[in-house]
């Protein structure tokens, strides 16, 4: 399976996708799965234990370490880039955090993160993504579903079993068909072959499934 996260930045900067989910702003707002999201994804970076740090996640360029630096600077990016900060300013890796002092960073990342979110008027502000901007409602889904699909290969390496919030999913489940279109997929298009799932599919399967993830 191919690497996938849309705030994804390689060094090439060809491998973040254009989601069409930022043609048109959700039309509520959205921000409660956010939330449960970002808390959720400290929930499972707490319950990691140094023996599982080197375990691959479904994203197989990624091991368990990898990941966690990885969401700790999205959500330290997503702080940033709600109050009007630039894409860029913010490396792909946390790498100034140790091993096993991911969720003490997260609780930090999360003030910073709060301070911005839980401002309604985030939601109109355009937040600068490296494709262009888009309003704050949309981006809120799009970091919803990355928590979510990061949170997810966290506990799969992790052998964790998280409870996936409704609100959590709702978002991400009703945009992911325009998001990222079942073609193509690969090369600029980082995610791997949509994996079918049975129709009776607990939501969090449908939704890792269509990323191109095996539940």
């Amino acid at each position: 399976m191919t690497h996938d996260t849309t705030d994804d930045t390689t060094p090439d900067t060809t491998r973040t996708a254009k989601p069409a989910a930022s043609a048109a702003a959700p039309p509520t707002d959205p921000r409660g799965g956010l939330f449960k999201a970002v808390e959720l994804t400290g929930l499972t970076l707490a319950a990691l234990r140094p023996e599982q740090y080197d375990t691959v996640t479904p994203c197989p360029d990624y091991t368990v370490r990898d990941m966690a630096n990885h969401v700790v600077s999205v959500l330290r990016r997503v702080a940033v880039l709600g109050a009007g900060g630039s894409f860029m300013s913010v490396p792909h890796f946390a790498e100034d955090v140790a091993d096993g002092d991911w969720a003490k960073a997260w609780a930090e990342a999360t003030r910073e993160f709060d301070a911005v979110w839980r401002d309604p008027a985030v939601l109109g502000r355009q937040i600068g993504l490296p494709w262009g901007p888009v309003p704050g409602a949309v981006a809120s889904v799009i970091y919803t579903n990355e928590f979510v699909l990061h949170a997810w290969d966290l506990a799969k390496a992790s052998g964790q079993s998280p409870e996936w919030d409704p609100e959590m999913l709702a978002a991400p489940l009703a945009s992911m068909h325009r998001a990222v279109p079942a073609e193509p997929r690969g090369g600029q298009v980082p995610f791997g072959p949509v994996v079918e799932v049975h129709e009776n599919a607990p939501d969090i399967d449908r939704l890792v499934g269509w990323y191109g993830r095996r539940p």
